[in-house]
């Protein structure tokens, strides 16, 4: 248990947990190489720079020296700053990189901008608009359908990017940005990307909505 020491008595070498026992016991016991312990900690101290977070199993002795090393962190690296990438459009930004469960960003979009205009071979995403009134448009390669989904914060929704689909966010605000928070299955690689330019309504004319 948390807060308190582990206590126990002994049946032959064999520890018994007990709250009143004599002894003082630790309940688990992990078998690790140094050079593990090295490169696990290498791994969570660049963790800030490159945003990749380490995979750890449940329970495991790695999950335990992560908590370990958070707890351990001085105050100047506690809080830290992603790059974000800004233009005249407003702002992306990657938050958090994994090695096999893709990656979180948030983007930001600037009144009655338009971000997006392409597709992806096999990367799907998901879109939750978290602040402002925005519009996800999605087009099917090959199809003239257009799917639209008016999304804001007075409804948080999840909208899936499908592969194969041409997509796009559009902020109707003329006030407030729009900020949207981006899961994809893969992480960026920049040598990959697997995105290819098009637009999703051919003559970009924009659907008026009222806000």
């Amino acid at each position: 248990m948390l807060a308190h020491e582990h206590r126990c008595d002994f049946a032959g070498v064999t520890p018994v947990p007990s709250n009143t026992g004599r002894y003082c016991f630790v309940p688990e016991i992990y078998h690790e190489t140094l050079g593990t312990i090295v490169d696990l900690l290498d791994k969570f101290d660049s963790q800030p720079s490159n945003l990749t977070l380490p995979s750890i199993a449940k329970k495991s002795f790695a999950n335990k020296l992560y908590a370990t090393y958070l707890s351990y962190l001085p105050k100047s690296k506690i809080a830290f700053s992603p790059k974000m990438h800004t233009d005249d459009r407003g702002s992306f930004t990657e938050l958090i990189r994994t090695n096999d469960h893709g990656q979180v960003s948030v983007n930001v979009s600037k009144p009655g901008i338009t971000k997006g205009q392409h597709w992806h071979n096999t990367k799907w995403e998901q879109f939750i608009v978290v602040a402002g009134h925005g519009l996800i448009q999605e087009r099917k390669i090959g199809s003239s359908e257009v799917l639209n989904f008016e999304v804001s914060d007075k409804k948080i929704e999840v909208v899936q990017m499908l592969p194969g689909y041409v997509h796009n966010i559009i902020n109707l605000s003329e006030t407030e940005n729009l900020v949207t928070v981006m899961w994809a299955n893969e992480s960026f690689d920049p040598n990959r990307p697997d995105t290819y330019a098009e637009n999703v309504v051919a003559n970009e004319e924009r659907i008026n909505y009222d806000e």
